[in-house]
């Protein structure tokens, strides 16, 4: 009887399910859930709230459909690991049920109250001690609830990340990761402990922590409960969480100093790893605890994100015709007959909340240098492509000014870069090569749950079955154009930063 493990990815846009095959490290099935992108509650603006329970029912779909696909009982699966959107705030009462819904990643209401702990804690003491700002992270969302919604707060039993909950709902245990600790700047990285300090300032009581696992650990089983809705086994383990961009990371083997990957998705990412506790002065990108970080082999990954990427591509084509939405296909091929630099249109996609890499302003999306005689829709698609590739290289150059060094890059072959104008743009404008894989977030979780689990002896023998797709390595006359075109991109946000 063959056995599998299993991984679920749980983005703001989706929840996706590989079953992978033990023997093989191949994937056999998978699922997503919904077809289209889950809606984003924007109450007011600035905010994006997704209700917990929207999640765990798109999960309970993937894990059905990911079985069904691959004719298997879920006796057969080993091990269950999960990847999700990090920095989410969720906030469950003594039974177990959310009090509200969750605050997500992109919502930028927190930012006054991390600006003001950064400051009257001290810029020196937050990045020496947590690495970051508390900018807009996890910490600074549950100071906004505690003072914007006290009936709320006062409900509160325990708070967790989104993957938090997705195998809490799984095993009935509140529990949590040192990783996922990190990216919510929950952690001190001189103590090696939870950052009290900020707690402390924030008035938040470490009691409402999840107690914390190792990340390749059995963190909790299938409970009973879980068994009747998912018709997973009693008892399997759960044996893996992390963040969405340190599991990308670790589903393509990046796992030591100087190696990075990439991201496309709703948001852009560039994530690389050190082995030192290093940070940025002014805090445009993030140092968070890697997944195989140890106390006697530290391993931080550096992450940057741009926020408006994949998300700005699903504007174009739900919104650039009022009927029969192109395809991203076409939008890549209409994007293709258009040179580099689109013929003087360039474009800023920062309309998706506070950008950290430029400080945790708001500077919105804007087109500039657009010519009702001269550009069309492909121009259009073609600056949007080059935009958010131009942002990932504006964060880039930071992480080249901490010391950081990339000559490859990694990213699985979905989201962004199944466009081939992306990717010729991204090797050109970065200046690295770039290895596409068959993998993804599910996938990666999966194989994570089988090393937590002890199914696999080690990360050699879990990424057996990683296969390489497509390389491409840059150009030193398309380089050039790409630089050219980038500096102007360069100076339209140095002009818009100015105003602000």
């Amino acid at each position: 009887m063959r056995e599998y493990v299993l991984g679920l990815d749980i983005g703001s846009s989706s929840v996706k399910a590989s079953l992978v095959d033990v023997a093989t490290g191949q994937r056999t099935a998978s699922a997503q859930s919904p077809a289209e992108e889950m809606e984003m509650l924007a109450v007011k603006p600035g905010w994006a709230e997704q209700e917990p329970e929207t999640w765990w029912h798109h999960a309970l779909i993937c894990i059905k459909q990911s079985l069904a696909q691959a004719g298997a009982k879920g006796d057969q699966v080993k091990a269950i690991g999960i990847a999700y959107q990090m920095h989410g705030l969720v906030c469950i009462d003594k039974a177990g049920e959310p009090v509200r819904p969750s605050i997500i990643w992109c919502d930028s209401r927190a930012v006054p109250y991390g600006d003001d702990a950064f400051n009257k804690l001290g810029e020196s003491y937050c990045l020496s001690h947590f690495l970051n700002s508390p900018g807009n992270f996890t910490a600074s969302k549950l100071k906004w609830v505690k003072e914007n919604e006290p009936a709320v707060y006062e409900r509160i039993h325990k708070i967790m990340l989104p993957g938090d909950y997705i195998a809490f709902k799984l095993t009935g245990e509140a529990t949590t990761t040192d990783t996922g600790l990190s990216e919510g700047i929950f952690w001190d990285y001189s103590t090696g402990s939870v950052a009290q300090s900020l707690l402390d300032h924030y008035g938040i009581s470490a009691s409402l922590l999840a107690d914390i696992k190792p990340v390749f650990s059995v963190q909790g089983e299938v409970s009973a409960i879980a068994q009747k809705i998912t018709g997973l086994k009693k008892g399997t383990p759960v044996s893996y969480r992390a963040g969405d961009q340190p599991n990308n990371a670790f589903s393509l083997n990046v796992l030591n100093p100087g190696e990075t990957a990439a991201t496309a998705g709703t948001s852009g990412v560039i994530y690389s790893v050190t082995g030192d506790n290093a940070y940025d002065k002014k805090s445009r990108v993030n140092a968070f605890i890697h997944v195989n970080n140890k106390s006697e082999q530290k391993r931080n990954g550096i992450l940057l994100c741009v926020n408006g990427t994949g998300i700005l591509n699903s504007w174009l084509r739900k919104n650039v015709r009022s009927v029969d939405a192109f395809p991203y296909t076409r939008i890549n091929e209409l994007a293709s007959g258009v040179g580099v630099g689109a013929d003087g249109l360039s474009m800023l996609p920062f309309g998706n909340g506070a950008e950290r890499i430029l400080e945790n302003k708001v500077i919105n999306a804007s087109w500039h240098g657009l010519d009702f005689n001269r550009h069309t829709q492909a121009h259009v698609f073609r600056a949007a492509q080059e935009g958010i590739v131009f942002a990932l290289r504006y964060g880039f150059d930071i992480l080249k000014a901490m010391g950081l060094k990339s000559q490859v890059i990694r990213a699985g072959h979905a989201n962004m870069f199944l466009s081939p104008v992306f990717r010729h743009a991204f090797v050109n404008t970065i200046g690295a090569r770039l290895e596409l894989y068959d993998t993804d977030g599910a996938t990666g979780a999966a194989l994570g749950a089988g090393v937590g689990a002890g199914i696999y002896s080690d990360f050699k023998q879990a990424f057996t079955g990683l296969k390489l797709l497509l390389e491409e390595t840059p150009d030193k006359h398309q380089h050039e154009e790409h630089e050219a075109a980038y500096q102007k991109w360069k100076t339209i946000l140095d002009q818009q930063l100015a105003t602000l």
